[in-house]
């Protein structure tokens, strides 16, 4: 008998240790699934863009004179830096596609890695899953590990889809291989940077809000560097600039990945360290206690909504009234010397008539901005899906309130938030421009940003609507929608595809305001898409059960 018993007590550690693998591994697999829409929506931005930007290319620029002409016409321009960093070589394939790619996209890796680790961390505790976690066999530091092991393999799918697009589209696999790691160092970094945040900030939406406020101050240091002369040092402050001195087919420099790996370690280890020490559902950042309630904005469903949702609105509107600032002061960089003809002929297809001229280089930047404002419909969509998912509906739709009242209320803020958006970029642009005596008046610059508003609406209808019909797939609809139509109508001429395949992306109908004079029979179909949409949302949203997470 002792020495059953003596054999049950060894076997009870073993017994232990397999249920703390499979509790890891259910932590892992529900982290993944979780993500699985956002990580699955970036992926196909990178993959689509990758393969676009590697084939379009050749097909743009076959002979060694297009790409001479090219690389004089752009290497230099300070509006393109904005977006893309310094160019290294842009007469070959790789390094073109280095640039287009790491100098941009790595800004949107740095956003999937804050808002993988806010949501996976402090989302959790805020919506009362992570004490139900916790009172298992995992403990903190379990519970957080388990966590960074799933944004890891979350952001080791996205290179392996990116690599394969980047090779698909006539790149080698080495240099495709370093592209993609170039373009989602940024995502550990942030990542790590979301999940210090997490401890530090009491509720997920002050997470995101200090995350998102890392990522702005870090690409505005990478901004500086890559336009200012005298500066280029600053790229080694920030996470993005450590993705451009990667140099990607451009003379590799693979010993500055040990600079993103340091911090990302770091940023994990202090966030995991406080992980264990706090309080679940506390931050070390607490508000006082002592301060006077603020009840503005508790007035009605809609005005709780903008409370909420002020400070993202701020940031929007903050961050692309920066950019509009600087595109407006470069608008007269563009000229018919610096530009050749072959490449001019280029740009034609995308639908500008010039952009040597002052208004017809803000017509074709206003294109970007009108992506802007899509994005930011989608990230309403999102805000309507969060307070669903966070089960806030079900106490609300208890009370004498409407569905349709609600659905109508966060619609109407979404289109208030489209127009403020649209109107400052038309403002902060004129006034930027006109610094530069580049002689667009303000009324037409007034139209280029609400040239910028029916396509963002009809976009709003349509999220709407997938978030009626499939709450969990809606929002990753709504930005796999955006996503995939505004790349097309970028590289869907440039690869010689036909002009009736072109047309069907929304953006190949928007007119380039203000070179172009706005085209209202087209605006009018966008309208009136959106608001079919949203009504058809309306209807169906009324009848359909809550979902929860």
């Amino acid at each position: 008998m002792a020495a059953a018993a003596g054999s049950a007590l060894v076997g009870r550690p073993t017994y232990a240790q397999g249920s703390r693998r499979s509790a890891d591994v259910a932590i892992v697999r529900r982290t993944l699934a979780d993500g699985r829409v956002r990580t699955l929506c970036f992926a196909l931005l990178f993959a689509l863009s990758a393969y676009a930007n590697a084939a379009g290319y050749k097909s743009a620029y076959p002979t060694l004179k297009d790409r001479l002409d090219f690389a004089h016409s752009f290497g230099t321009n300070k509006a393109l830096r904005l977006f893309y960093g310094v160019p290294h070589d842009l007469i070959s394939s790789g390094g073109y596609s280095a640039w287009r790619i790491v100098g941009f996209f790595s800004i949107l890796a740095g956003a999937w890695g804050l808002l993988a680790a806010v949501a996976a961390l402090r989302g959790e505790e805020d919506a009362g899953r992570a004490e139900l976690v916790l009172a298992g066999i995992v403990g903190r530091g379990g519970q957080f590990a388990d966590v960074l092991v799933a944004i890891v393999l979350s952001a080791a799918c996205m290179w392996l889809v990116m690599l394969l697009a980047l090779i698909a589209g006539g790149l080698e696999a080495e240099g495709s291989a370093y592209v993609a790691l170039a373009t989602l160092a940024p995502a550990i970094v942030f990542a790590g940077v979301g999940a210090l945040m997490s401890q530090l900030a009491s509720t997920r939406r002050v997470a995101l809000e200090l995350s998102s406020a890392a990522l702005a101050a870090s690409l505005a240091v990478r901004v500086i560097a890559d336009t200012a002369s005298g500066v280029g040092w600053l790229r080694w402050v920030t996470p993005l600039g450590w993705s451009e001195e990667l140099r990607a087919f451009t003379g590799t420099r693979p010993a500055v990945l040990l600079a993103p790996a340091a911090v990302s370690a770091l940023l994990f280890v202090l966030a995991g360290a406080i992980a264990r020490r706090r309080d679940v559902g506390s931050g070390l950042l607490q508000t006082s206690d002592s301060s006077a309630p603020n009840l503005r904005l508790l007035s009605s469903p809609a005005a709780l909504a903008l409370r909420e949702e002020r400070a993202s609105l701020a940031a929007w509107l903050a961050g692309t009234a920066l950019y509009a600032a600087v595109i407006g002061a470069l608008c007269t960089s563009f000229n018919s010397q610096s530009i050749s003809t072959s490449l001019q002929r280029e740009i034609r297809k995308l639908g500008a008539a010039s952009i040597t001229t002052p208004a017809g280089a803000l017509g074709f930047y206003f294109l970007f901005f009108t992506l802007v404002t899509c994005l930011f419909v989608c990230a309403q969509v999102a805000a309507a899906r969060r307070e669903e998912a966070d089960e806030r509906l079900q106490t609300l739709f208890a009370l004498p309130f409407g569905r349709h009242a609600w659905l109508t209320g966060r619609l109407a803020l979404a289109l208030a938030g489209t127009v403020a958006l649209a109107l400052a970029l038309a403002l902060v642009t004129w006034a930027a421009a006109e610094t530069q005596h580049a002689g667009v008046s303000l009324p037409r610059m007034l139209e280029a940003g609400a040239n910028c508003v029916p396509v963002a609406l009809m976009f709003l209808g349509i999220g709407a609507l997938a978030f009626a019909l499939l709450p969990r797939a809606g929002v990753g609809i709504a930005y796999g929608l955006v996503t995939v139509a505004f790349v097309w109508d970028l590289f869907g001429s440039l690869l010689g595809a036909p002009h009736w395949v072109v047309d069907l992306t929304p953006f190949q109908h928007i007119a380039l305001v203000p070179a172009q004079p706005l085209r209202v029979g087209a605006t009018l179909v966008m309208l009136g898409i959106g608001a079919a949409g949203a009504l058809a949302a309306g209807l169906v949203f009324r009848r359909r059960d809550l979902t929860g997470h």
